[in-house]
């Protein structure tokens, strides 16, 4: 208590916020990751021993077709290496997101990697052997008891026969995925730890160190000067790095198609879709249906412009409610009460589980230095689903964040629960269904409880511009990823100047009109995390389609409306998604 008063003296006195390290925050604000591993050293131990056994899977090397037995046995084996691998890694992963400046941290997270290249290296040859099993001998094999739990897996694995190489060449990609992936690893210690965009002092005096998390909270003040002030300071850090960032993207975009082409897929977006057996129609269909219905898009900029009461609209003008930002702080406590009232629909062990992680230790609250900005839920198989928050008492939009990563948390809870560790891992696609839904349902909650007009027209300004974030930007994105992998794919060469060139071609399309574009916004397709690990963002403009309408269909419905919801978080990856959420209640193949 007392760090936090300091803070407040430092903020009264004129003197900028500091940003606390992790040491400055109780521990009940953080994780507890010791559901993981005690400490690191019971971390290193097991690491030792992983580095030690895995080399027993060869022992299958050459042998997985002999039988059904070998088969299973084969699989068992690398379950329980895979298994390890998760545990060690999301570890890993977690302790290096809360402080990615820690050299402790980073030279985990680089052992891991590396110990990870070796494993699938050693274990590469399984899925070729798999995949030369004939189809006579498979099929046989399929009715052997043994392998009655690994149906699905298997299924989803002979899928991809056509695009499964040698044993050799199986080999090299394994050998190459940590180099193929450093990208993202330049990218993360660029943006989160070695660029200082400096303070923004607010309209009272308040000198605010600028950072990625800080500047969201910075586009939501009421006076345009402050917006428009943290716009500009924060991108020209990014300006003054936009050569090693272009550099990250391109070679982003070339492992994409490297990878695509190897394995023999047309394209590198249709290697990603495969995965998720979507057609490549529905990628481009979601960008022709958004093309064609951007004037509503348009007038809403302009319907903005005037309620704001400014001359011309920009970017940083995008966020801040324009019905009036609530004048209210919400405390973690009441933001898990407001949560939870809203999730009450899905009954109690819904509710009572997930009220116990956020009022536990399943979440790391609050900004710290080195900390990763942004949101997200992680977990790995009979672990707890981990969230990681940069939570802010005065950004309301917060409170929607933390439903979204718990929507993501319990529908890994519940796939836990339901489905063995080969079938449990649910595909992005329906990830974000589960998410939205229950921004959704707590939307739902604070119309029907505030009778404050001004609060009800916030909330109202806000659902329009989730829409207008999730459906219109979020495709925009998508067509970004599809056009610069498409000039990779035709030979051109990917340069500072191209990608803002493209950028700039979606920014006039989808901002047309009075909307003032600067000059600085074609350096954002920089500075987007997801542009990383490509063709992920279409999910948001497909799941928020699917997440209203099943959010409909639970408050509208009755008990066999829920079951059909619960039902679909327990699936986990037990089914391809177009088949789960059909089986939820949303037909994916309707317009």
């Amino acid at each position: 208590m007392m760090i936090f008063n300091n803070f407040q003296d430092d903020a009264q006195s004129g003197a900028a916020t500091p940003v606390p390290t992790r040491a400055e925050i109780p521990d009940s604000d953080t994780w507890d990751l010791s559901h993981l591993f005690a400490n690191d050293d019971e971390w290193e131990n097991t690491f030792q021993k992983l580095s030690k056994d895995y080399v027993q899977l060869s022992e299958f090397r050459g042998r997985v077709g002999e039988s059904a037995q070998t088969l299973s046995a084969a699989l068992e084996a690398e379950k329980a290496s895979d298994m390890q691998v998760e545990r060690l890694y999301h570890y890993a992963s977690l302790r290096t997101s809360e402080d990615a400046s820690s050299s402790a941290n980073l030279q985990r997270m680089g052992r891991m990697q590396n110990l990870l290249t070796r494993i699938n290296e050693a274990s590469s040859f399984l899925q070729p052997e798999i995949q030369a099993i004939p189809d006579a001998d498979f099929e046989s094999f399929l009715q052997d008891a043994s392998l009655a739990k690994w149906h699905m897996s298997l299924g989803k694995l002979r899928r991809y026969k056509p695009h499964t190489l040698s044993d050799r060449e199986e080999r090299l990609m394994a050998l190459g995925s940590s180099a193929l992936s450093g990208h993202s690893q330049t990218f993360g210690q660029l943006t989160n730890v070695d660029m200082k965009f400096g303070e923004v002092t607010d309209a009272d005096g308040k000198r605010i160190t600028l950072t990625q998390s800080s500047l969201g909270s910075l586009l939501l003040k009421p006076q345009q000067e402050v917006r428009e002030r943290a716009f500009r300071q924060f991108y020209e850090e990014i300006v003054d790095h936009q050569f090693t960032l272009a550099s990250s993207l391109a070679h982003s975009v070339r492992a994409d198609v490297f990878r695509a082409k190897a394995r023999n897929y047309p394209s590198a977006r249709e290697a990603s879709l495969f995965h998720d057996r979507v057609p490549v129609e529905v990628y481009d269909n979601l960008i022709s249906a958004v093309h064609s219905n951007l004037e509503p898009l348009q007038r809403y900029y302009e319907l903005r412009r005037r309620k704001l009461g400014i001359n011309e609209i920009h970017h940083y003008d995008t966020y801040v409610p324009f019905v009036g930002d609530p004048d209210r702080t919400t405390t973690w406590d009441e933001a898990v009460d407001l949560v939870i009232a809203s999730l009450q629909p899905l009954g109690s062990e819904y509710t009572s589980t997930l009220e116990a992680g956020l009022r536990g230790r399943w979440c790391d609250r609050y900004e710290t230095k080195g900390k990763r900005s942004g949101a997200f839920s992680s977990s790995s198989y009979g672990n707890p689903p981990y969230i990681l928050m940069n939570f802010k008492e005065d950004v309301f939009t917060d409170v929607f964040t933390l439903t979204h990563e718990a929507g993501h948390s319990m529908h890994t809870w519940y796939s836990q629960k339901h489905q063995r560790y080969q079938d449990y891992d649910y595909p992005i696609f329906t990830a974000e269904v589960a998410s939205t839904f229950n921004e959704e349902l707590l939307m739902h909650h604070l119309l029907a409880t505030t009778e404050d007009p001004g609060m009800r027209a916030y909330l109202i300004s806000r659902e329009i511009d989730d829409i207008r974030g999730t459906l219109f930007r979020q495709t925009m994105f998508a067509e970004f990823e599809k056009v610069i992998h498409e000039i990779e794919e035709s030979g051109e060469a990917l340069t500072l100047e191209v990608f803002r060139a493209e950028y700039r071609k979606l920014l006039d399309r989808y901002f047309a009109g009075k909307f003032v574009i600067d000059p600085q916004l074609e350096n954002e397709c920089l500075r987007i995390p997801h542009f990383y690990n490509a063709f992920y963002v279409y999910k948001y403009a497909t799941g928020i389609s699917a997440a209203i309408t099943l959010a409909q269909r639970v408050l509208k419905g009755g008990e066999r409306e829920l079951e059909d919801y619960l039902g679909f978080l327990k699936s986990g990856g037990s089914r391809y998604p177009i088949d789960t959420l059909q089986s939820a209640g949303v037909d994916m193949s309707s317009p």
